[in-house]
Formats: C-alpha cells, sequence, structure tokens
C-alpha cells in the first residue's frame, strides 16, 4: 500500500482529475500545467492508445513527473489510464511510487467478486 499526501496525476483530459475523491482522502492531487495535460493527452489518444511506446515520449512523461516532484513536492504518481502503466514501466529516473490505476481497478473488482 501507498501512502501519500501529495499525488500527482497523469491522464488523459477527461479523467476524474478535480482530486475529489482523494480530497475525501485528504490527499492533496497535483496535476501538470496545460501544456503538458495537452502533450499528455494528444499522445495518449493518437500513439499510446496504438501501441506505440516511444523512448521519447516515455522520457518526457518522467521529465513531466519529476517536474512535478521537484517542483512540487508530490510523493506519488497516479497513472491514470491504462496505456500510461505500460508506458511507464521501463521508466527510469523516478524515485517515487507509480499506481497503476487500471490494475486497483481489476483487483478490487476480483476480491469484490471472491468476497
Amino acid at each position: 500500500m501507498v501512502k501519500s499526501d501529495r499525488t500527482g496525476l497523469q491522464n488523459k483530459r477527461g479523467e476524474a482529475s478535480n482530486g475529489l475523491y482523494f480530497q475525501r482522502e485528504g490527499i492533496e492531487l497535483v496535476v501538470p500545467d496545460t501544456t503538458e495535460q495537452d502533450y499528455i493527452h494528444s499522445v495518449y489518444m493518437t500513439e499510446l492508445v496504438n501501441g506505440a511506446y516511444r523512448d521519447e515520449v516515455r522520457e518526457r512523461f518522467v521529465t513531466f513527473a519529476r517536474d512535478l516532484q521537484e517542483k512540487q513536492g508530490i510523493d506519488g504518481l497516479v497513472l491514470g489510464g491504462t496505456e500510461l502503466p505500460l508506458l511507464m514501466r521501463d521508466a527510469e529516473g523516478l524515485d517515487i511510487p507509480m499506481i497503476d490505476t487500471g490494475r486497483l481497478h481489476v483487483e478490487r473488482a476480483v476480491a469484490e467478486l471472491f468476497s
């Protein structure tokens, strides 16, 4: 279990990025700036959903996350969207936990199924 008080979020536009669920748990949600969010959304919808996981894109996502860590003090990173964990699984240079939301949903569904 990852404990985080200030969590970064990388996701495509339209995902639940208003922080409501996080606030309820006492976690501050930090998102990239608008330019970075636009880039993330564009790459997600044009490349990642088509299985294109380029090193240059991974490096840029790592840079975004590192900037959130260094400038805004995040201590965890939520990878919102099924494609982001696939991109970031080979990421180097991040020393914060990354949370795979797709995996969490599946684990919770299986737990509910067998409870």
